[in-house]
């Protein structure tokens, strides 16, 4: 520990930590636009500036290491002037619009600028050109807000290892953006939307389609129905000043009803009916491999693992993995396919992987399929007529949605794609009074859901969900754990992983006593780019994977509200346990609106229609 003095204050700090760092623990403020936390910082924003006695120059709080005595100012008069200088400087480049732009009070640049008490331009010069860059589904990049802050760098080359953002040139006529100045779908972005999660300004924002919705709404030939995602419910009332991890189910169910929506449904019934086909699909993956009786199988090798390894490994001839169904259910580890980044990272940099993935759509794209077919005949609409919303945590789900495979039912799957941050923009537009609605209830049939449905916001989560109905299934008996919860990969370690022993207790299932399933969990891209190394090196095996591209899982997502920290995930995925453990119903297969569909509708899970309307194929992407 050191001792050490921040503006007349003793403070006992870790030996080797920052000033900021420092600073924060002794509740003492120091404003920053560039720094992540937890990552090594790079001084380029130099907001942070502090004056340590005995320095020459002020130093940069957040990369100045403290040590024994030191004494410090954060806002003595020479650092106050330097911080309105930088502050006014970027100003002068910054083509703001605040009147029109989509970070409006959320801006960090803007707050900065007041709370230093900057009224005026004192410098006016010259500004690069300004790109719009809106080549994506799901993103769009103004270079003319641009502060050249990186942390927009940081996030894509540390956290997802995705690398679609760099500096380019130097000086004024720096630009961060896509490798020769092209656009973003010119690179391997996977569209996660970290980096506008990040962004302290308006740079990086989602690609909007509030006002398409808006339309459907309007449009008295349309049926518009709307799905909400788990990660949703623990996050909307930040947008209305509630504090992180507040849950307002309820409140977000009767609000959907007064925009005008015709039914408000759940993601979470979707969920629900993932786990139904991808705990199928991994038990027959399962039984390829370890039941002698299989084609093939002899049981041999995945029953310790060792066929992870060589699954991972393309065979001669091989495309990297299109195929469809029968032809991939040998392949082992499986992935979870929930995540459409980690879907679009796959294709990019692993297209080996491919038949490893689970041919299960997302609970979004399942929700729509079911939306426009069972749903609609339910209803007495036609497909075509029939307008699914989504609200998302994830502006990855924007791309997903568009994605060409994506129309089982003859029709798009889901039409629109609202980001948390657009709903709440969309109940402020229409003058709703969040905290005093009252708690509404979901509509039926694609409402219903259990608490393994709700627990997919989180990391682990959806690895959770699938253990408890596919340990059930082969035993006869609950997932043997305290609350049905797996601890080991609960949290936010960046890889996680558990072994379960398998009890099987009917000759059905004889092929798995005494097998330990093996499952791993990784969040953040570049997390799951060491895991994957991994296996491939042969220092770890398992038989189920769960992959999601932002840190903490859907909760931590690109279209939350902003800004994430570790403290805001944490009080996130807390909440999302309360809304699992508050639930009559905690496991998939108890849901008795998926006992229905399955009988009236798609008979059997992996059934010839399911695999029509829920099950889809990937491809391999070229990287430039």
């Amino acid at each position: 520990m050191s001792k050490i003095t921040i503006n007349q204050q003793v403070v006992e700090t870790d030996h080797g930590s920052t000033i900021l760092e420092a600073s924060r623990r002794a509740g003492i403020h120091i404003p920053t636009l560039c720094h992540l936390e937890g990552h090594p910082a790079i001084g380029a924003c130099r907001v942070c500036l502090v004056e340590v006695e005995g320095a020459k120059a002020l130093v940069p709080s957040c990369a100045t290491p403290v040590s024994e005595g030191m004494k410090i100012q954060t806002a003595s008069r020479r650092v106050r002037e330097a911080r309105r200088t930088v502050v006014e400087l970027l100003l002068s480049e910054h083509e703001g619009d605040c009147q029109y732009c989509d970070r409006a009070e959320e801006c960090e640049l803007r707050q900065l600028a007041f709370d230093l008490g900057i009224r005026e331009a004192r410098f006016a010069g010259a500004t690069n050109p300004i790109v719009i860059d809106a080549s994506t589904p799901a993103l769009v990049r103004d270079s003319g807000k641009c502060i050249k802050c990186r942390r927009c760098v940081t996030v894509c080359n540390e956290i997802q290892a995705v690398g679609a953002l760099f500096p380019q040139r130097r000086g004024f006529a720096t630009v961060i953006g896509p490798a020769f100045a092209g656009s973003l779908d010119s690179v391997a972005c996977v569209q996660c939307g970290q980096c506008a999660a990040v962004c302290p300004v308006g740079a990086i924002t989602e690609s909007s389609q509030v006002r398409a919705v808006w339309d459907a709404i309007d449009d008295p030939k349309k049926h518009v129905v709307v799905q909400t995602a788990p990660a949703i419910r623990a996050a909307l009332g930040e947008c209305f000043d509630y504090p992180p991890g507040t849950l307002v189910t309820g409140k977000m169910v009767s609000a959907l009803r007064q925009l005008g929506f015709d039914a408000v449904f759940d993601t979470n019934f979707a969920a629900d009916l993932t786990i139904m086909e991808e705990g199928t699909e991994l038990l027959e993956r399962l039984r390829s491999v370890l039941d002698p009786r299989a084609v093939g199988g002899d049981g041999s090798a995945a029953r310790d693992g060792k066929s992870a390894r060589a699954a991972l490994d393309p065979k001669p001839g091989s495309n990297g993995g299109s195929a469809h169904g029968a032809a991939r259910a040998v392949a082992l580890p499986q992935f979870t396919s929930c995540c459409p980044g980690w879907i679009k990272f796959a294709e990019y940099f692993h297209p080996e992987l491919l038949p490893n993935l689970s041919t299960c759509k997302s609970p979004q794209q399942m929700f729509g399929a079911v939306a426009k077919t069972y749903y609609a005949a339910n209803a007495g609409v036609r497909p075509e007529d029939v307008v699914v919303v989504s609200v998302m945590p994830c502006t990855a789900k924007k791309f997903e949605a568009g994605r060409p495979e994506m129309r089982a039912s003859g029709v798009r799957d889901v039409d629109y794609v609202l980001t948390t941050r657009e709903l709440g923009s969309m109940l402020k537009a229409a003058g709703i009074d969040f905290a005093q609605l009252p708690d509404g209830t979901m509509d039926s049939p694609l409402g219903i859901s259990t608490g393994a449905a709700d627990i997919f916001a989180n990391t682990g989560g959806v690895m959770e969900a699938a253990l408890r109905t596919v340990y059930e299934i082969v035993t006869g008996s609950p997932l043997p754990t305290k609350d049905l919860h797996v601890r080991p990969i609960e949290g936010l370690t960046g890889v996680k992983e558990a072994a379960i022993p398998i009890a099987a207790t009917t000759p059905e299932w004889a092929f798995l006593k005494g097998v330990e399933l093996k499952v791993a969990v990784a969040h953040g891209l570049a997390n799951a780019a060491k895991l994957i190394d991994l296996m491939r090196q042969g220092k770890a095996s398992y038989h189920f994977v769960e992959v999601m591209s932002c840190p903490g899982g859907c909760i931590g997502g690109g279209g939350q509200p902003r800004f994430t920290t570790d403290e805001v995930r944490l009080a996130r995925i807390r909440a999302i346990y309360q809304e699992d453990e508050g639930k009559p119903m905690r496991k998939s297969h108890e849901n008795p609106d998926i006992d229905r569909i399955y009988r009236d509708f798609l008979g059997k899970p992996l059934g010839e229609r399911s695999h029509e309307l829920l099950h889809t194929r990937y491809e391999r992407r070229a990287r430039v």
